[in-house]
């Protein structure tokens, strides 16, 4: 939100009405639609939708990662997973090997193939939030993680943080 439409007292109130709340889940819905267009623009050239970008996203995120990971991350059925993997396999973006420990487990990696699609991907959602976030600024981009871990599951944040381990 800008200055110009953010409620005035939004800084300094602790309590928020129902009107600001709903003016801040609409601007969340447009900014989730904005942030998601490139990527699908890419993806539908490919016959892909979300579920496909967010696989290869955790996959480039946790190589190895196990199928069993990649579902309580996403939250979806397996059975959904299953047709999502099988297309990106198939279309040699990502390998699936048998576990080395446990032979019941499936361990996903991306191809080079995989790697470049999600790197474009990434470019494209990395442009956009880097623009956001240089419009906005340092303060703003703070308080805005902020309301997000805040917005998280329980479970959710635990995948985050794991992630966000990798990178610090």
């Amino acid at each position: 939100m800008t200055q110009s439409t953010q409620p005035k007292s939004v800084a300094t109130q602790l309590f928020l009405t129902d009107e600001q709340l709903r003016k801040g889940t609409e601007a969340m819905f447009f900014a989730y639609r904005g942030f998601t267009a490139d990527p699908d623009r890419i993806l539908a050239d490919r016959g892909y939708g979300r579920a496909h970008h967010r696989a290869i996203h955790f996959i480039h995120r946790s190589p190895g990662t196990t199928v069993n990971n990649l579902l309580n991350i996403l939250g979806v059925t397996k059975q959904s997973l299953n047709r999502v993997l099988r297309t990106l396999i198939e279309d040699e973006l990502v390998t699936s090997a048998v576990g080395q420990k446990d032979k019941r487990e499936r361990h996903l990696h991306l191809t080079p193939m995989g790697v470049a699609l999600e790197r474009s991907l990434s470019d494209a959602q990395r442009d956009r939030m880097r623009a956001a976030y240089r419009a906005a600024g340092a303060e703003a981009v703070a308080g805005f993680w902020q309301v997000l871990e805040a917005m998280m599951d329980e479970d959710m944040r635990r995948h985050y943080e794991a992630l966000k381990d990798k990178t610090e």
